[in-house]
């Protein structure tokens, strides 16, 4: 008998070895199914054959738990907010990877190294590291601060032979003075020079600490000129407590806004209040003068107070604060000289430290035009030249004063007539350079009303003799002004004419002084 007949009669026979009934030769014993067209067009039977063969061909997966967030029990997908922390989390986990790709390209092989750690968005909750990422800022090796501490040989060297290190090698200085950059002020960014293994030469490393002390200085003196200076338009917390004190004790009303600034005050608009004492009347509207304190502009105007006689014993160059109260000091007195002669000037109310309040030359906060603001008739021009003309011999034979900045600037126009302020640098006659500043107020007045049209407008030099009473003949300014200076040097014909006055204003009328 062949082989394929034996082998087709083996599973007739029902009997034989076990390899015959496997036999790839065989024929398969396959059951047939029977089942009708009904089942075999059914939906349901479809997907059931379907999600068998799906999971022949994928084995079911038992995932373990990644956190603590995120577990086979606590999934609630019917939660917007579990779907959205969801979705969050994976979309952190891409960006991360996207940040550690990019870093991966930019690094390569360079010892110089960036990281985009603080760009990484990862939960708290998420677990999801590598082990092999670390944390360089933690981890990274320091070159100049060894694990033990060892102590410096006596003898200033390591090493033997053709290896001796000294205390001056090069790359042992340059990496000392790398890591003393970070004593340095916080202020002073430094960069990360010990993770690069800079060595710092001691030229380098010495200009780098001097700049950096001087930031910390420039730093500190910036500070102390925000919390202790008044700025434009601005004031200092101890003016403002002065200005809160006003208000509370119900001397003024309200203050309402900066009407004026200038080279050394700002002046604020203020409704008067209710004055402590009955003697004492306050206008319903006040003019706050701040005198600025940061003695930017004073550099140069302490000759109009270290030479008069009345604050000469109590200037102090030392101690430059003081002069900005002296000054605001100054100008109360002056102003009080001016309204007891009937010169038309601010009322003084109270002065505190360097804030003087003021009657407000005004109406309804809006303050009075300057004479070079307002455009006068030639009626009204000629009125004002000879009243200003008048005020300056008031100012110099009644008041014993010379205005020192007198100009269309320092003049306002109202109710008809010429008020005259900024008298903080009027200084005395008897001044070493009084009859200097004496001249330079006539000239600005004969200039500016010439220049306005009045014919009757004395020239600087008859406007002087005018004012002072000095017959002084010269055919030129030069010699007017030697003449000038001649006489401040002798200063006797001025001085037997008025003498000094050594009272200290009591007879003045002055108003109180607080200095807390």
């Amino acid at each position: 008998m062949d082989s394929v007949g034996v082998a087709a009669a083996a599973p007739d026979a029902g009997q034989g070895p076990a390899w015959q009934s496997k036999c790839p030769w065989g024929a398969p014993s396959t059951t047939s199914i029977s089942c009708s067209l009904a089942d075999v067009m059914s939906e349901q039977l479809a997907k059931e054959l379907q999600l068998e063969e799906e999971n022949a061909a994928f084995p079911e997966v038992v995932v373990a738990a990644e956190g603590p967030f995120i577990t086979g029990e606590n999934i609630d997908t019917s939660s917007d907010l579990m779907l959205a922390q969801m979705l969050q989390m994976e979309f952190d986990r891409e960006y991360d990877a996207q940040l550690r790709r990019e870093e991966k390209k930019i690094n390569g092989d360079s010892k110089v190294s960036i990281s985009f750690e603080n760009y990484r968005k990862v939960h708290p909750y998420d677990s999801d590291s590598s082990e092999d990422e670390v944390d360089w800022q933690d981890t990274r090796h320091d070159p100049y601060r060894a694990d033990k501490p060892t102590t410096t040989p006596r003898r200033g060297f390591i090493g033997k032979g053709k290896d001796i290190t000294t205390k001056h090698d090069e790359v042992v200085c340059g990496r000392k003075n790398t890591a003393r950059m970070e004593n340095f002020a916080p202020e002073f960014q430094v960069g990360d020079g010990i993770g690069m293994d800079l060595k710092l030469s001691n030229q380098v490393f010495n200009a780098l600490k001097q700049h950096a002390y001087s930031e910390e200085r420039r730093s500190a003196r910036l500070h102390e000129k925000k919390e202790h200076s008044t700025a434009e338009k601005a004031v200092d917390p101890k003016t403002r407590l002065l200005l809160y004190k006003m208000v509370n004790s119900g001397m003024l009303e309200t203050i309402t806004g900066c009407i004026s600034t200038g080279k050394e005050s700002v002046v604020f608009h203020a409704y008067g209040g209710k004055s402590a004492t009955e003697d004492k009347v306050i206008p319903p509207e006040c003019a706050i003068k701040v005198f600025k304190t940061t003695l930017n502009e004073f550099k140069n105007r302490d000759k109009y107070i270290k030479d008069d006689y009345r604050f000469k014993d109590r200037f102090s160059k030392l101690n430059p604060r003081k002069i900005i109260r002296m000054w605001a000091e100054k100008e109360m007195h002056n102003l009080t000289r001016m309204q007891n002669a009937g010169i038309p000037c601010p009322q003084v109310v109270i002065l505190k430290k360097h804030v003087l309040v003021m009657s407000f030359i005004g109406q309804d906060q809006v303050p009075a035009p300057k004479l070079k603001d307002v455009t006068l008739s030639s009626e009204d021009m000629k009125k004002a030249y000879y009243q200003i003309l008048n005020m300056m011999q008031q100012l110099y034979r009644e008041c014993n004063l010379v205005h020192a900045d007198l100009s269309e600037y320092n003049m306002l126009w109202h109710d008809g007539k010429v008020w005259l302020i900024d008298v903080s640098q009027s200084v005395e006659p008897t001044h070493p350079h009084g009859l200097e500043f004496l001249f330079r107020d006539c000239r600005n007045v004969s200039q500016f009303f010439q220049k306005g049209g009045v014919a009757e407008a004395l020239n600087e030099r008859e406007l002087f003799n005018a004012v002072s009473g000095l017959n002084i003949t010269a055919d030129n300014e030069v010699d007017f002004q030697a003449e000038i200076e001649a006489l401040e040097k002798m200063n006797e014909d001025h001085v037997q004419n008025h003498g000094k006055k050594l009272s200290t204003f009591s007879s003045d009328g002055d108003p109180p002084i607080y200095d807390e």
